[in-house]
């Protein structure tokens, strides 16, 4: 059995503790309980440094969130723990949904999952962060996902209105849905979690 980085495994201790706090809804739990039990098994680590994007000067902002609730200040501190050697990249597929400034405006990370620090097909763990006033384009995927948000902006599944999780808020989107987020006038960050390969 391959060794995980400790602070790779410190962090998804916290991610495990902060999701299962926060996430209520029935889908969303059993979806975070499968994610969490195959986690328990490391998958191949990636070699190499991590690599930030402009955008990333919004991240001590986006870190420094006030909360009361031990177990997302633990996630944060996890996270700091690991960031330097993720790899940020700004997603290449938008269309006009997109605001002008999202390509400058965003970073995603894979922490668990393709190009991740853990290379792996059956889950994805991730995040993302975006400079104020920046719309995030209407995607799907097939994958069921589970979002944590550790700041204030907005969010939208379908064709429902925009509604703000709030900081700790979770949700869950079903397979294939459209959906998209925007942040208001603070940076917006935000874990997801998909589970790409559900058992039947």
């Amino acid at each position: 059995m391959s060794l995980r980085n400790e602070s790779l495994q410190h962090f998804l201790e916290a991610a495990s503790l902060a999701f299962g706090q926060f996430a209520k809804a029935g889908e969303a739990r059993r979806s975070i309980g499968q994610i969490f039990a195959a986690l328990e098994r490391p998958g191949a680590a990636r070699a190499g440094e991590g690599g930030r994007l402009p955008v990333c000067a919004h991240l001590d902002m986006a870190l420094s969130v006030d909360t009361s609730y031990a177990s997302l200040a633990g996630l944060i501190e996890g996270f700091k723990g690991i960031e330097p050697m993720l790899e940020w990249h700004r997603r290449t597929k938008y269309d006009h949904t997109a605001s002008d400034n999202f390509v400058d405006g965003h970073a995603n990370a894979i922490i668990i999952g393709p190009g991740g620090l853990e290379e792996r097909s059956d889950l994805w763990l991730g995040v993302t962060l975006m400079a104020p006033r920046v719309r995030y384009p209407d995607h799907d995927h097939a994958p069921e996902e589970v979002y944590l948000v550790l700041s204030e902006g907005e969010f939208r599944q379908g064709e429902g209105d925009w509604f703000s999780p709030g900081i700790g808020g979770s949700f869950y989107n079903i397979p294939g849905i459209k959906h998209a987020m925007r942040s208001v006038g603070t940076p917006l960050f935000a874990f997801w979690a998909l589970l790409a390969e559900r058992p039947h």
